[in-house]
């Protein structure tokens, strides 16, 4: 989609009002929430995920997702003793379904939860012409869908693959860590249908949130921490081989 000049100048102070509203005060539909009270992330357990794909319909369920379309997918990774750069990475319609069988040969399998990472630095942000991408006061990357103009600049710039382009609203779409949710005192719906707890959401503001003991005594990690995005998805236990 091209931008004329014209058309940017048009939008800036629309999305400038956008991001006033935001900074405003707590949500509409959570009086009792404050947002400077609070920094949000995840974390992830690989060892305790089973690739079940709860989470892909939880979310899909909750979220209204399109068809072939994914705020969060799970893949599974296929490491061999003899070559342990390149693994086999799959990842059937998300996950969501779950996983065929493994086969009986050497190697290990894992699997392996993504959604937007959240991240502090976000090169989303950045390149949104019109500022409908933005950062909350609380640390969630949100898309003002009413402002967005479905350039897709955010999608080429993400270096997770997190976002699309609803096939539908024609507008950018991802993960939105269940907003609506935790505002509400809530946890995310990935979260809420884990099985075996391997996602958990975390309040970094929050001294007795348990993962501040867990980043202490884990090997923790976030996906491409080259590219210095300041990720706020915590993966516990994740392999050298997942890119």
């Amino acid at each position: 989609m091209n931008i004329d000049r014209r058309h940017f100048l048009i939008m800036l102070p629309a999305a400038a009002i956008a991001w006033k509203h935001v900074l405003a005060g707590t949500p509409e539909e959570s009086p009792n929430y404050t947002m400077t009270g609070h920094w949000w992330s995840m974390l992830i357990d690989i060892p305790k995920c089973i690739g079940c794909g709860n989470c892909v319909r939880a979310c899909a369920a909750e979220n209204d997702v399109p068809e072939g379309h994914f705020r969060t997918w799970v893949e599974r990774y296929h490491v061999t003793d003899w070559d342990m750069v390149n693994p086999q990475v799959i990842s059937p319609d998300g996950g969501k379904e779950g996983f065929p069988a493994v086969p009986e040969d050497a190697g290990k399998y894992f699997f392996v939860p993504k959604l937007c990472n959240q991240c502090t630095d976000s090169p989303c942000t950045q390149v949104c012409p019109v500022g409908a991408t933005f950062i909350t006061p609380d640390g969630v990357v949100l898309v003002d869908q009413t402002y967005c103009l479905g350039c897709a600049y955010c999608v080429q710039a993400c270096p997770y693959g997190c976002r699309y382009l609803h096939p539908e609203k024609k507008v950018a779409d991802k993960c939105t860590l269940c907003y609506h949710r935790i505002t509400k005192g809530l946890t995310t719906a990935c979260c809420e249908s884990c099985p075996t707890g391997a996602r958990q959401l975390c309040d970094l503001k929050d001294p007795n949130d348990p993962i501040h003991a867990f980043l202490k005594t884990h090997h923790v990690q976030v996906l491409k921490p080259q590219m210095a995005t300041g990720a706020k998805v915590f993966y516990n236990e994740l392999d050298g081989s997942v890119r």
